[in-house]
């Protein structure tokens, strides 16, 4: 399991650890871990290897040391507990120094069960796509309902300003994914954590650098299925099949959401701007209507999820859609960045084709007079690869113009098995829409400097940070002449 690098009898927490050391702190969901950690009255200390903004910045104000870059000394002050982030591999030279001293050791996902969940009631919100804006309405929605929930999430939640805390009330939400833990524990993340209800949004084949098929990550939501116990429940979304077979071995209650057969039925949905209202249906009978302060029925179906599960929680539906309303969003899904000369700036996190679809369509619904302008960026590990190349020329029809960035290419793999921007373009174009491959980001920047005009949405998909092409291109057009 680790390479026999680390002893597997040492991957457990002390029981009474003071110091904790986190290699790799400065990863989002690390550095959260550190700030819950010191909170709990903890003496945190951290390395990694990109030690820069904003995460540098919060840590600081925490008053956490963090070392710059990886090395046997961060480890001479012998804490009583290192944690191991998912970005440290086998090589890194802490691990190895962890080897040696023989200290105690966990995963990040393992030390978010141990601390943080035990004697809570972990509400997990999982799935192929909108994991994070779920868990954030679910968080936000609770504590405008009082019970003062725990969370720790994938993007910063609007309401918060952060994406964890500890909160004082019984729940904690839980992102829950499916992505490996740590090289001495290849499973899914969620699988420690503990679910007492659950969400599953969808389940589609990613993360093609550690699942060889869709099978397998089957058999990894089935088994986190498993751990909800037959007290709790699971929120499933029927319009997804595969959702709906794995659901059916539930040895917990199943309260089905999307299609017409399912208990919660989300009709009527109408686009005002950015915001959908839509009418809610429980067993065939209208229980209202919910707005939604965010574009798309993808989305909407997102919000009924969280409807489904509070109301299943005991909340009252009147104060679960007044608390829906009032959502102020997460940093990175569909945020308007800034409008500049007429020119609005989207940064949108979507990345599968799946998500890139649905946030177009959603989009689209939002402006549908206006042109609609994509600039994306292949940067996963699964969208630089040519597994998705086929589906990519699929999903982009709701664009006016596509303006695709050449990925950086993996090390690991010939470029015959590696994402072709030319050729997506291409494919494209054959379809008849406009579009056009570019070798960086400044090309880019240059060929929206002549296209964009007053009235376009110029919505940028990449999950990282695209060397800050919001902030240039915002600049860019706000340059007089």
């Amino acid at each position: 399991m680790n390479g026999g690098l680390l002893d597997p009898a040492l991957n457990r927490a002390p029981d009474y650890p003071s110091h904790i050391h986190l290699i790799g702190i400065c990863g989002t969901g690390m550095a959260a871990l550190a700030s819950m950690l010191q909170e709990r009255g903890y003496t945190v200390t951290g390395s990694d290897h990109n030690v820069y903004p904003p995460m540098s910045d919060f840590l600081a104000r925490l008053g956490i040391e963090v070392m710059s870059g990886y090395a046997a000394a961060n480890l001479w002050a012998r804490p009583d507990l290192v944690v191991v982030g998912n970005v440290v591999r086998i090589t890194n030279p802490e691990a190895m120094e962890l080897a040696k001293l023989g200290l105690p050791y966990l995963s990040m996902p393992q030390t978010l069960g141990h601390f943080f969940l035990a004697g809570k009631r972990p509400l997990v919100v999982a799935g192929t796509h909108g994991k994070t804006t779920t868990s954030s309405l679910l968080a936000t929605t609770l504590h405008r309902l009082g019970a003062d929930p725990g969370f720790m999430i994938g993007g910063l939640v609007e309401a918060f300003g952060r994406n964890a805390r500890l909160g004082d009330g019984p729940y904690f939400v839980v992102e829950g994914d499916e992505y490996d833990t740590a090289f001495f524990n290849k499973v899914s993340k969620f699988h420690h954590y503990r679910p007492h209800c659950a969400i599953i949004t969808s389940v589609e084949f990613d993360h093609a650098d550690i699942f060889p098929d869709l099978g397998a990550i089957k058999a990894s939501f089935a088994e986190f299925i498993d751990r909800i116990p037959p007290a709790g429940a699971l929120v499933a979304c029927m319009d997804d099949p595969v959702v709906a077979a794995l659901a059916g071995a539930a040895r917990c209650p199943v309260i089905g959401y999307g299609a017409a057969d399912c208990e919660w039925q989300l009709t009527d949905l109408h686009a005002k701007g950015l915001s959908i209202e839509f009418t809610v249906v429980q067993r065939g009978k209208p229980l209202g209507r919910c707005t939604l302060p965010m574009p798309g029925r993808h989305n909407g179906l997102n919000g009924l999820a969280v409807i489904a599960l509070l109301h299943h929680l005991g909340f009252a539906f009147e104060a679960i859609v007044a608390g829906l309303a009032t959502f102020e969003g997460v940093k990175r899904r569909q945020q308007i960045r800034g409008v500049v000369r007429g020119v609005t700036v989207i940064d949108d996190f979507a990345h599968h084709p799946t998500a890139v679809r649905e946030t177009l369509h959603g989009l689209r619904l939002a402006w549908p007079e206006n042109r609609l302008i994509v600039v994306f960026e292949p940067r996963t590990n699964s969208s630089r690869r040519a597994v998705f190349q086929a589906e990519y020329a699929r999903v982009f029809g709701a664009a006016d113009q596509v303006l695709i960035r050449e990925h950086v290419p993996l090390d690991t793999l010939p470029m015959s098995e590696q994402f072709s921007s030319v050729r997506l373009a291409a494919d494209l174009a054959a379809q008849g829409a406009a579009a056009r491959a570019f070798p960086d980001t400044e090309a880019i920047l240059a060929a929206l400097d002549d296209l964009c005009r007053e009235g376009d949405i110029v919505v940028i998909l990449s999950n990282g940070g695209f060397d800050n092409i919001h902030e240039r291109l915002l600049a860019q057009l706000d340059r007089p002449g």
